[in-house]
């Protein structure tokens, strides 16, 4: 898929045509022509188009072989940049402090029992 896409998007025929477009997107078109040939509806394509980018916060990681770590860690950096704040974002704020409600009793951890004993 993203081989296909890479060489469509570098063809000389069509790359004043997809400059603007991502490799991202193109992947994501070539995901859902490949659905369509094989008899899926456009929603099931979608759908797991959207199950394939989103990230299981359950997963365990360690487990994953190299190929679909990378593409996780992938997804994670496009998420990370996409909602990062930048100087020159209009919403930029330097230094926010936020106080975080403490309604619900806090959890403890072992670890934080012992290192406190320690001190």
């Amino acid at each position: 898929c993203g081989i296909a896409a890479e060489q469509l998007k570098n063809n000389p025929r069509h790359k004043a045509y997809l400059e603007g477009v991502s490799l991202r997107q193109l992947k994501k078109l070539h995901s859902l022509l490949r659905g369509h040939l094989r008899g899926e509806s456009l929603a099931e394509s979608l759908e797991k188009i959207q199950q394939e980018e989103t990230i299981d916060p359950e997963e365990d990681m360690n487990k994953l072989d190299d190929k679909e770590l990378a593409k996780r860690k992938s997804i994670m950096d496009e998420l990370f940049e996409k909602n990062r704040k930048k100087k020159d974002d209009p919403d930029f704020i330097y230094d926010i402090e936020v106080e975080f409600p403490q309604d619900e009793q806090l959890e403890s951890c072992g670890w934080d029992v012992e290192s406190c004993e320690e001190v």
